[in-house]
């Protein structure tokens, strides 16, 4: 009701303020708008003299205003109805304001003014209300009156002495108080006096009546009987009296009060106009005076009124001013607030980008990682089968490692790209198939290079040892390399460890490195260095021009300590800037002591380091361009120097990269990671031989930085931190309360420049800081994380204790430094003095018992490292092994103390070849010792090489060694590229050879396959034995000349055989005569031999290395090379012509070729895998391949007869310069030297005797000339056995490989022979079974015949002979059968009472003809069914159980039509009677609607024939069909499929061309449903096109159960169970009322409820006129009820609420499908049952 008033007061009345239900009644509260709303009415002609105050008074003088209106009206109104309203009473202003409504709105109509009324009303009431109108005017007048006299009482006022106590108004209301509290306490009195009488009466009343006699109270019964109705009339007028008398002296008591309030004030009247003129009476002076105090004191108080009135305003102005600036304040930081947010959501919206776009970038990256390793792992399994498809499934090892290699290593297995020859410019695929080769190359050098993989020791040769190294080449390699390549100076180690601690800590922007380092910076005292104030500081150093003064004696003497002896550059650093100091610092002493001229004279001034490097920086920032690292790091750097030695520093934020992080451990420490590691990889893959006593590189320093911390923190807190949303951030909060304007200006500025730049920040932390946290976690271990997003108190702790933790270990590990320093220099102290030096002749004795200390300081480099001792065994190994024939070696890694005893035996003979030339020239001296007697013995002589041994280290010509650095350099370098280069050919033939034995197995497979043209013979046989007469076939002669061109067929085909047979035997002959595999052998053979000519090239330069190193240290000129060349290995002549000039200098070995007597008589040999039939061919390869065989182990002994040959002459060759030197002496002391050991070995003799012949004459030589003398012979001993055994020790080596290439060489061939039998095994294999397979083919291909013969009968289908296979082709045919019968086209039959859709049609072009609107009357509907049913005779348009319907029936039929109206739909009709067809449920129903929406793009709502066979319905008429076997019987009837048609033809228009279907009305017939109500609820889904919620739904599951049954079942409508009894087994689902909010239109819902049926059929039962229009009119008045005025579409849920729309929802029947089962199954059983009696009548007839 609240809405209504309101709406008409702000639409109709348009009072001049909006009233809202809401506020309603404190809108009314004062009276008001009631006098406005009376006054438009032209009922309140003073408002004006109303009043919109909410005071007291305002409101008493309205509603006093308004209350004769309200009499005038008729509403009633008095002053509780005021007091409820005036107190926003809830409910009184809507009452009343309904009252007012309907009284205005009947002087409306009446049209009555408000004098008119006036006048109307009747005298009584008139009067009473004049005579109120007049008290309350006089009430009002006195009140104004009393309020005018008060205040001219207040204006006159005097100091009069007060009235006594007892005459104040106080004290009469005190009096009135007790008078009323009296007489309160007499009414009191007097209740309880007469309550106490009362209850006495009854008291005695009851002991009076407590016995009472039978006779009385009979009487009693009897009177209260006969009086009882008499009783209660007096009981009422009791009552009434009562309520009278009441009410009397409630009226009588309120007109006593009244006149007691008017008594009351007409006293006060009264005493106030005395006093007043009592007042009035004093004399004239007084009042005069009184009357000027008066205007005194009034003007005094008007000024102070006026001053505070004024006041009072200027604080109001200042208070507004203050207001109004704190208002714009607040808008602003509002504003600044919105802005802000806005801002931090876009950056944050930009740092989900781009943390998306760096998602997505790694997941491509790791996608096409994953691709491509997916790809590899395809290459590879595809190249596994390809490669088993080549070998039988058995691929070969080495193959297959290569192939492993490849995939681990990232590279693709095939081919990319040929690079052969070697273009001058190379793509990318090509560098590829480079970088492969490249690794397989290096993979097979490393297998030969460490005898691993393909090279691993043959079984022959797994009880040999390991070739040893030659540790005195690599001595002699290290030495010379040393020379021409000085190592640089050991870094400098400070002897005092350093206490002060070093890091840097990291982190994202805002993360609170900055804070954190403050507080460290207070609490410890160190250095924070950030690299953004280092850069600073140099740029305004250098345009301040920050000078170093230093003094020019200084400056010299520095140049020329620099140029005399380099440091390390951190320690001239150091120094340079140390001496900075200490010249600044001189510079002011000299400035206070001296003049300016003795300053500019004695020293020099230059620009300071720091400005310089900020020089560089500002030249590349003016340019536009960032500082480089290398000079950030030179910033950084000069910033660390200046640091106290003592005083620890920090990184604030640096390094950034890795690259940084590496220049600075550079910088500080000397040390370069990256560099050590490419030159130790280079060393290794670089070296042949190596020095076991060469010293060993120092270890890496530890890292400059003792610790690295992380501040961790998420990007989404950097992210708000930087947009000001967390305030208490460490880095934006440190330090704010002290800060000037102008830093603060400057870090607003900053943080703007922040803002701006925290996205690329982030993004560069976040793609550095892997690397940095490898390089931090892993190569220095020092990184520490901690969690920064925590407050600044905690952060601020937590690194406290970190930092603190690292002094600890830093003050520990400098403490454990020290100590151990400490320990040593006390070891050393207590150490015992060395002992002087032995006497020189038994000083090599003592050098064997002396420790390898003694012997370092004695030999030089003789010193080696424990590691070095560990490996003592094998290098004692190494030079004995030369010096004993190749198979007597052992494994060089588990020598034992046996060895030495081989040593001995071998040192005067390293072959057995060579001991002859060593025993002939020590035979013929017969040296004989002049040295005292020989010392008692002692143990064995220090071998050569070994760890005891103490090398000759003479002063060598500068030349020389810088000639044999290159020399081994290019030895090197042609050794092994040319290895790799021999591998990979040998690596390519294995491929090679796999690939031709496939593709020649391929080709002999196709050629025993070729066509054999046998069945061109076959099939002329054939036509000839069809074409046979038929009068022939029985005939005996005729069967035996069959049976005889039969066998002359057989020998045909068979002679076709044996021919192919021979010719198969011959291509496989040419095939292994083809010299493939010989070509092969041999070049397989000569690979080999190329190995074997490398390794002896590499011997023959090694010995000549040798020989001009020692020769250099004798100081002799190094001998010519021999014009002659060197050792050449032969090589294979593959080719039987002349060998070319070019290669004439290559040894060439002839091939051998058997005899054929020896092919013939050989026995066969160990390759033979099978024995078997004797085959001369591959006996002819086996005899050819021992041939090849003898030939490499001739190649072979031949290389090792020249390695010994090379040995024993340079041996001769030592002892051939010995005895020239010797010579001479020998002549003179020949006899003296008799008497020494004669047992003694080769080279001792010789020791012997050069240190005797200085003491031949001691008359001559001086003994420091002797000594001196015998100290050269020594030495000459020395390096010959140094050099002896070094060359033994390298040809060992080489003899051991050159056996191992040998066996390598035999293994290959082998292998290769065993392939290429096996296939030319497998090759006669397929030949001979397949010619077994043609012979069994041919004979059973005679059998057939014989038996057609025998059987007289002809062979129909075609007889093939093809190879190896003979079958029957079944499907060619002789002569062809007879053609199959037509099938009959598919009739449909005839079942119980469902109709045919031949009969559907029938009916449908008849109503069609009648009705085509689709109409028509029941009476003439009933009338067609029964003519049909009574004329179909012949006809066939119903079926056969329909023919005994009745008129009743029929009439039953036609009312299942028949609803709410007088028609009958006849296309509901044959909908009904077409059943079977499933009943759609409502989703397939929508889904259908969806799909004819979807290809009706023009929207028109229909669709043509086909557009509805594309889109289709809910069940397709793809049903499987079974086709009957009887070629006679039709096809089954596809019931399904003209069910779609018969639905496009009964719903279709045909007056359109092409006929067009309306599918919306069409899937309206189809929502009909047994259950009227779901019919409804369907159709109206199908409105709206979604589902319509109810209040109770069943679940989905059920649902979709019963309502869409399957073609297949043939459930019809009849046999759906009702809707109420399945709602009793379905488990339901409680959805809430009216959720739909789609809209939906009058005319889409005139379709639904069609209450108009637009037909136009001519007959005079059509009478729809007279209902047109009635939906139409309803709904538009439910859609304006709704508030649709101008009948736009509303929701559907809005639109179920009406009722109207709810009660026609379970009204309407159109949707209901009727259910016509009952009445055909009753006519059924009434047939059957008249069918029944007829058979028994005939029976009993």
């Amino acid at each position: 009701m609240s809405d209504i008033v309101c709406r008409w007061l702000n639409q109709e009345v348009k009072l001049s303020r909006t009233v809202s239900p809401k506020a309603l009644e404190k809108d009314f509260s004062n009276g008001f708008l009631l006098g406005e709303l009376l006054h438009k009415h032209e009922l309140q002609d003073d408002f004006p003299l109303f009043s919109e105050g909410r005071v007291s008074n305002a409101k008493l003088n309205n509603f006093s205003r308004l209350e004769p209106t309200f009499q005038l009206l008729g509403v009633q109104f008095d002053q509780n109805v005021a007091q409820n309203i005036m107190t926003e009473k809830h409910g009184s202003v809507t009452k009343l304001l309904y009252q007012l409504y309907i009284a205005l709105q009947k002087k409306k109509k009446s049209g009555l003014t408000g004098v008119a009324m006036q006048t109307m009303r009747p005298l009584a009431p008139a009067k009473l209300q004049n005579m109120k109108s007049e008290i309350y005017r006089e009430q009002r007048l006195g009140r104004r009156r009393q309020h005018e006299m008060m205040a001219r009482i207040q204006a006159a006022i005097l100091q009069i002495p007060k009235v006594l106590p007892n005459r104040t108004l106080k004290a009469i209301e005190r009096h009135k108080m007790l008078v009323k509290r009296k007489e309160a306490e007499d009414v009191l009195n007097e209740i309880k006096a007469f309550e106490l009488l009362i209850k006495r009466e009854i008291e005695a009343k009851d002991s009076a009546s407590k016995v009472p006699t039978a006779g009385q109270t009979t009487a009693d019964l009897l009177s209260t009987y006969s009086d009882e109705e008499y009783m209660k009339k007096i009981q009422k007028r009791l009552e009434e009296d009562t309520l009278a008398r009441e009410q009397r002296e409630k009226r009588r008591r309120k007109l006593l009060m009244d006149q007691l309030i008017a008594h009351e004030a007409q006293e006060e009247a009264y005493r106030e106009e005395q006093l007043i003129n009592r007042l009035m009476r004093q004399s004239q002076q007084e009042r005069r005076i009184a009357v000027q105090l008066m205007h005194v004191r009034h003007e005094k108080e008007v000024l102070w009124q006026n001053r505070v009135f004024r006041e009072k305003q200027y604080e109001e102005r200042r208070l507004k001013d203050f207001q109004d600036a704190l208002d714009r304040e607040a808008a602003l930081a509002r504003q600044a607030k919105l802005e802000h947010e806005e801002q931090a959501q876009k950056e944050v919206e930009i740092h989900e980008r781009i943390t998306a776009e760096r998602a997505q970038a790694r997941y491509k990256k790791h996608y096409l990682m994953c691709a491509e390793i997916l790809d590899h792992i395809i290459d590879f399994s595809t190249k596994v089968a390809d490669y088993r498809n080549l070998t039988h499934n058995l691929i070969p090892v080495k193959i297959m490692r290569d192939w492993k290699e490849l995939f681990f290593s990232g590279k693709p297995i095939y081919e990319q790209a040929s690079i052969e020859p070697l273009p001058t410019r190379f793509t990318s695929e090509q560098l590829i198939e480079l970088s492969k080769r490249s690794l397989l190359d290096d993979n097979d050098y490393e297998e030969y290079k460490t005898f691993t993989g393909e090279w691993t020791l043959p079984e022959e040769m797994a009880e040999a040892s390991l070739p040893p190294n030659n540790n005195i080449l690599g001595h002699v390699l290290r030495t010379i390399n040393e020379k021409v390549h000085p190592p640089p100076p050991a870094p400098f180690v400070p002897q005092i460890p350093s206490f002060s601690t070093k890091g840097c800590m990291l982190g994202k922007t805002c993360s609170g490195k900055t804070s954190c380092l403050k507080i460290l910076e207070e609490a410890f005292h160190i250095e924070i260095l950030s690299i953004d104030t280092l850069v600073q500081e140099a740029i305004q150093a250098f345009l301040i021009n920050e000078t170093v003064t230093e003094d020019l004696v200084d400056v010299q003497e520095k140049g020329e300590s620099e140029k005399e002896s380099p440091e390390p550059k951190e320690m001239a650093s150091v120094t340079t800037i140390h001496a900075k100091k200490d010249s600044r610092v001189e510079g002011e002493e000299l400035e206070k002591a001296q003049s300016v001229q003795d300053v500019k004279a004695s020293s020099m001034a230059r620009l300071s380091n720091r400005a310089q490097l900020g020089a560089k920086c500002e030249k590349l920032l003016k340019k536009g361009r960032s500082i480089p690292d290398v000079l950030l790091i030179q910033i950084m750097v000069d910033a660390i120097n200046k640091v106290p030695v003592e005083k620890g520093w920090i990184l604030d934020g640096f390094p950034m990269t890795v690259t940084q992080a590496k220049l600075l451990e550079e910088a500080l420490t000397g040390f370069n990671p990256d560099q050590h590691e490419h030159e130790g990889k280079n060393y290794k893959k670089s070296t042949l031989v190596y020095d076991p006593t060469a010293p060993k590189k120092p270890p890496p320093p530890p890292p400059a930085l003792d610790f690295a911390m992380l501040l961790d923190i998420t990007d989404t807190m950097v992210l708000n931190r930087v947009m000001g949303q967390e305030k208490s951030t460490p880095e934006t909060t440190f330090g704010m309360g002290s800060r000037s304007p102008e830093s603060f200006s400057e870090d607003k500025e900053k943080t703007e420049l922040l803002r701006d730049q925290i996205q690329h920040r982030i993004l560069g932390f976040l793609d550095n800081w892997p690397e940095l946290e490898t390089w931090f976690s892993e190569k220095q271990d020092i990184l520490i994380k901690v969690n920064a997003e925590v407050d600044k108190r905690t952060l601020s702790t937590k690194v406290q204790e970190y930092f603190i933790a690292e002094l600890r270990k830093k003050e520990a590990k400098a403490k454990k430094k020290l100590e151990e320093q400490e320990a040593e220099r006390k070891k050393k102290e207590e150490a015992p003095p060395p002992e002087p030096p032995p006497p020189p002749p038994p000083e090599p004795e003592k050098e064997k018992e002396h420790s390898p200390k003694e012997a370092k300081g004695k030999g030089g480099k003789g010193k080696t490292s424990e590691a070095g001792k560990t490996q003592s065994p094998p290098k004692e190994g190494k030079g004995k092994k030369g010096e004993t024939s190749p198979k007597g070696k052992e494994d060089g890694r588990t020598q034992s103390p046996p060895k030495e005893g081989k040593e001995k035996k071998g040192e005067t003979s390293p072959k057995d070849k060579g001991k002859g030339s060593d025993k002939k020239s020590s035979g013929k001296k017969s040296p004989v010792e002049e040295s005292p007697p020989p010392p008692p013995p002692g143990p064995p002589p220090i071998k050569p090489g070994s760890e005891e041994w103490v090398y000759v280290d003479e002063p060598l010509a500068p030349e020389i060694p810088q000639y044999l650095v290159p020399y081994w350099e290019t030895i090197e370098n042609s050794y092994i590229n040319t290895i790799k280069a021999i591998l990979r050919q040998i690596r390519d033939e294995r491929h090679s050879v796999l690939y031709y034995l496939h593709d020649i197995r391929l080709n002999y497979q196709e050629y025993l396959q070729r066509p054999d043209h046998k069945q061109e013979f076959v099939s002329q046989w054939q036509t000839d034995f069809n074409n046979l007469p038929d009068d022939l076939w029985d005939d005996e002669e005729t069967k035996a000349e069959l049976h005889q061109r039969v066998n002359d067929l057989r020998d045909r085909l068979w002679d076709i055989c044996d021919t192919r047979k021979e010719e198969a035997e011959q291509e496989r002959v040419d095939i292994v005569d083809e010299s493939w595999l010989q070509d092969h052998l041999g070049m397989l053979m000569n690979h080999f031999f190329s190995l074997m000519q490398v390794e002896i090239n590499r011997f023959q330069d090694t010995k000549r290395l040798l020989q001009d190193y020692y020769r250099g240290i004798e100081g002799k000129i190094p001998m010519e090379i021999s014009k002659r060349g060197g050792t050449r290995v032969p090589l294979v002549n593959l080719d039987d012509d002349d060998v070319p000039q070019i290669y004439s200098k290559i040894p060439v070995v002839p091939r051998r070729v058997p005899s054929p007597d020896g092919i013939i008589n050989k026995p066969k040999s160990k390759v033979s895998l099978k024995r078997g039939r004797t085959d001369h061919c591959i006996e002819a390869l086996e005899l050819k391949y021992e041939g090849d065989e003898k030939t490499v182990v001739n190649v072979w002994q031949g290389a090792n007869s020249a390695i010994n040959h090379m040995v024993n002459a340079e041996i001769h060759l030592k002892n051939l310069e010995d005895e020239k030197e010797n010579m001479p002496d020998e002549d003179k002391e020949k006899s003296p030297q008799q008497g020494g050991k004669g047992g003694r070995h080769a080279k001792k003799p010789e020791k012997k005797k050069k240190a005797a012949s200085p003491e031949v004459s001691p008359v001559v030589l001086t003994p420091e000339e002797l000594e001196e003398l015998e100290k050269k012979k020594e030495l000459k001993i020395k390096i010959k056995d140094e050099h002896l055994a070094a060359l033994q020790c390298e040809a060992q080596a080489t003899q051991f490989r050159l056996e191992l290439i040998k066996a390598k060489a035999l293994a290959h061939m082998e292998e290769l022979l065993k392939r290429a039998v096996d296939v030319y095994k497998l090759m006669d294999k397929w030949l001979g079974a397949r010619y077994l397979a043609e012979m069994a083919s041919v004979e059973k291909l005679t059998e057939v015949a014989h038996y057609h013969i025998e059987t007289s009968t002809r062979i129909q289908h075609e007889l093939i002979l093809n190879g190896e296979d003979f079958y029957i082709n079944g499907d060619v045919k002789v002569f062809p059968d007879p053609a199959p019968p037509i099938r009959p086209p598919p009739v449909e039959k005839e079942m119980n009472t469902y109709l045919t859709i031949k009969q559907l049609n029938t009916l449908r072009k008849e109503f069609m003809e009648m009705a085509p609107k689709g109409y028509l009357g029941n009476k003439h509907f009933t009338d067609i069914l029964y003519d049909l049913v009574t004329l179909n005779l012949g006809t066939n348009h119903l079926p056969e159980a329909w023919l005994h319907l009745i008129l009743p029936e029929l009439q039953e039929l036609t009312s299942l039509l028949t609803v709410n109206s007088e028609f009958v739909d006849w296309r509901k009709f044959l909908l009904v009677v077409s059943q079977p067809w499933p009943l759609p449920s409502e989703e397939e129903l929508l889904e259908t609607l969806e799909r004819f929406k979807a290809i009706d793009e023009a929207g028109k709502g229909t669709v043509t024939l086909q557009q509805y066979e594309q889109v289709g319905l809910w069940f397709t008429g793809d049903v499987y069909i079974k086709i009957p076997e009887d070629p006679y019987e039709p096809l089954p009837f596809n019931r399904a499929e003209h069910l779609i048609e018969f639905f496009f033809d009964l719903f279709a228009d045909f007056q359109k061309d092409p006929p067009e279907l309306d599918y919306f009305q069409m899937l309206l017939y189809f929502a009909c449903h047994p259950n009227a109500v779901e019919g409804v609820y369907r159709a109206l889904s199908l409105a709206i096109g979604t589902h319509v919620f109810r209040k109770v739904e069943t679940l989905a599951v059920a649902e979709n159960q019963v309502m869409t049954p399957s073609y297949t079942d043939t459930v019809t409508i009849e046999e759906l169970p009702e809707v109420e009894e399945l709602k009793e087994e379905k488990e339901r689902i409680i959805v809430p009322e009216f959720l739909n909010k789609e809209t939906i239109s009058i005319p889409t819902l005139l379709k639904v409820f069609q209450g108009i049926k637009d037909a136009q059929d001519n007959h005079r039962f059509f009478e729809n006129e007279k209902i047109e229009n009635t939906f139409s009119e309803v709904f538009k008045t439910v859609y304006k009820v709704i508030g649709s005025n101008n009948l736009e579409p509303v929701e559907l849920a809005t639109l179920l609420k009406h009722p109207f729309i709810q009660n026609l929802l379970l009204t309407y029947k159109e949707y209901k499908l009727p259910n016509i089962k009952g009445i055909l199954q009753r006519v059924d059983q009434l047939q059957v049952l008249s069918e029944g009696e007829q058979k028994m009548i005939e029976e009993k007839k």
